[in-house]
């Protein structure tokens, strides 16, 4: 017997890393909850739930998201990339690598957020300084670093200005 007080589930088709997904959630799960729980996508950490640490980030549409904050069904027709997508044929990116070298890594948990933004970062601007690298990571938590390290992994990866091909 279905619960007359419960709102219904609301359709959610988007796609995710390349892949096409449909699900019927419920009208108030994020979209964190959808990707980890349903997506089977767990890269996506999820730390405070309230928007303010950024681990949760992910890519919508080529856009950082908080996806603690987004409901799913705001979701409903767009591209998601998430962490998983970053890898290919189980090879790092050079993001990834340059976090591995740098020790950037540290405990781990914020670093699929950062990868995100970081990703976004240097998609909208390959050659980017170690300012506005430092603005950048600013919108997320890190209690490991202290950023400096991920700034270094960022900064190695950006292309000087001029030697852009």
């Amino acid at each position: 017997m279905s619960d007359p007080t419960r709102p219904p589930q609301v359709p959610v088709r988007l796609t995710a890393n390349g892949q096409p997904y449909a699900v019927d959630a419920d009208p108030w799960r994020s979209l964190a909850d959808v990707l980890r729980r349903d997506l089977n996508l767990t890269g996506t950490t999820v730390g405070c739930e309230t928007g303010s640490c950024g681990t949760c980030t992910v890519l919508v549409d080529g856009a950082p998201v908080r996806s603690c904050l987004m409901l799913a069904a705001e979701a409903d027709g767009a591209e998601i990339e998430t962490v998983e997508s970053l890898a290919q044929d189980g090879k790092l990116n050079p993001l990834q690598e340059s976090f591995k070298e740098h020790g950037a890594l540290q405990c781990g948990f914020c670093t699929p957020g950062f990868l995100m933004l970081g990703t976004e970062l240097l998609r909208r601007n390959p050659c980017a300084d170690r300012q506005e690298i430092r603005a950048c990571v600013s919108a997320n938590l890190c209690r490991c670093t202290g950023y400096a390290h991920i700034v270094d992994a960022l900064e190695a990866v950006a292309t000087p200005a001029g030697e852009q091909a």
